[in-house]
C-alpha cells in the first residue's frame, strides 16, 4: 500500500495550525473543484485527495491517530508498506468513491461516512472553531431535464413539472429566468415540495420548424411568392422582440439569408446575437384562374 503524506498533499508543514490547514485546503479546493474543471478527471482525483487530507488534518482525533502512525516510522509520500506489519488490517473498496484504501485502513469504514464538500464553502470561507469548522454535509441532489421553447427561454417562464421519486409523483414548479441558454442548470429546493434534496434541471431548448437557435443567433425561415422575389417587396416577420418589416430586393434568390444585427437572442448577461432570415420561394397553395392564366402566359414568354 502507498503511504499518503497529507501534509505534503496540502502543502503545509507538520506543525501547521488549524488556520493554515484551512487556508491551504481552501486555495487548492478552488483550483481543483470538479465544478470548475468539467471533464478533467485529473482535477477530480486531485480534489478527492486534498479533501481526504483535509478530512484527516482538520479533525483533531484523526490527525492525532495519523501523526502517531506516521511518527513511528520513516514514511514518505508514495512509500510502499504492508499495513499488517503495523497492526492494521488491509481493506480495499471501502467507501471507495470518497476515500482511499489507505484512509479506510487507518480509520476504518465506520468513521461516519464521507464529509461532503460544498462549493459554497470554498468561496464563502470557513466558519469559526470546533465542530463548525467542518464543511457542511452535502445535500442529496437529483437531476432532471427541462425542455422549453426558444421563446420561453428568451422571455422567461414558469413551468410545472411532474417528477416520480420514491414511488410517488411530485408536482414541481420551476421558474425559468429570461435569457437562459442551453445546458444551463436551474436549482430548485425540493424541501417545499416534499423532497429531501435539491433538484437540478438541465435546460434543453427546442428548435422549431421555422426558428432555430445557434449560440445567440436566431435563424428564421420565411416563405415568399415568386413575384415578390422577382419584383421586390416587403415581408413582416415575427422576431423574438416583436414584429419586423423587411425589405426584399428585386431578383432575390431563394435560400439566401438576410442578416439583422442585434435582433437575436439575449442571454442572462445581456449579450445579444444576430437575426438571420432565410427566404424560401413558394407558390400559393391554391392558385386562382387569373393567376394560372398569368403563369401560362409567363411560361409561354419564357
Amino acid at each position: 500500500m502507498k503511504y499518503k503524506d497529507y501534509y505534503e498533499i496540502l502543502g503545509v508543514s507538520k506543525d501547521a495550525d488549524e488556520k493554515e490547514i484551512k487556508s491551504a485546503y481552501r486555495k487548492l479546493a478552488k483550483k481543483y473543484h470538479p465544478d470548475l474543471n468539467k471533464g478533467d478527471e485529473g482535477a477530480a482525483d486531485k480534489f478527492k485527495e486534498i479533501s481526504e487530507a483535509y478530512e484527516v488534518l482538520s479533525d483533531k482525533d484523526k490527525r492525532k491517530k495519523y501523526d502517531t502512525f506516521g511518527s513511528n516510522y520513516d514514511f514518505s509520500s508514495g512509500y510502499d508498506f504492508d499495513p499488517s506489519q503495523y497492526g492494521y488490517t488491509y481493506q480495499t473498496g471501502g467507501s471507495g468513491a470518497d476515500f482511499s484504501d489507505f484512509f479506510e485502513t487507518i480509520f476504518g469504514s465506520s468513521h461516519g461516512g464521507s464529509r461532503g464538500f460544498n462549493i459554497d464553502d470554498i468561496f464563502s470561507g470557513f466558519s469559526g472553531g470546533g465542530a463548525s469548522n467542518r464543511a457542511r454535509p452535502k445535500k442529496a441532489k437529483f437531476e432532471s431535464e427541462l425542455s422549453i421553447s426558444i421563446k420561453e427561454a428568451y422571455e422567461g417562464c414558469e413551468k410545472n413539472v411532474s417528477l416520480s421519486y420514491g414511488g410517488e409523483v411530485y408536482d414541481i414548479k420551476v421558474k425559468v429566468p429570461k435569457g437562459i441558454t442551453r445546458g444551463k442548470k436551474i436549482r430548485v429546493s425540493g424541501k417545499k415540495f416534499g423532497i429531501s434534496g435539491d433538484i437540478m434541471f438541465k435546460i434543453k431548448i427546442k428548435d422549431e420548424k421555422h426558428m432555430t437557435l445557434d449560440g445567440l443567433d436566431i435563424e428564421l425561415t420565411e416563405n415568399i411568392y415568386p413575384w415578390t422575389a422577382a419584383l421586390g417587396g416587403t415581408k413582416t416577420v415575427d422576431a423574438l422582440d416583436g414584429k419586423l418589416k423587411l425589405k426584399i430586393p428585386k431578383n432575390f434568390i431563394g435560400g439566401n439569408k438576410m442578416r439583422i444585427p442585434s435582433r437575436g437572442f439575449k442571454d442572462l448577461k445581456g449579450k445579444v446575437g444576430d437575426l438571420y432570415v432565410k427566404f424560401n420561394i413558394v407558390n400559393p397553395t391554391n392558385l386562382t384562374e387569373e393567376q394560372l392564366k398569368l403563369y401560362k402566359e409567363l411560361n409561354e414568354i419564357s
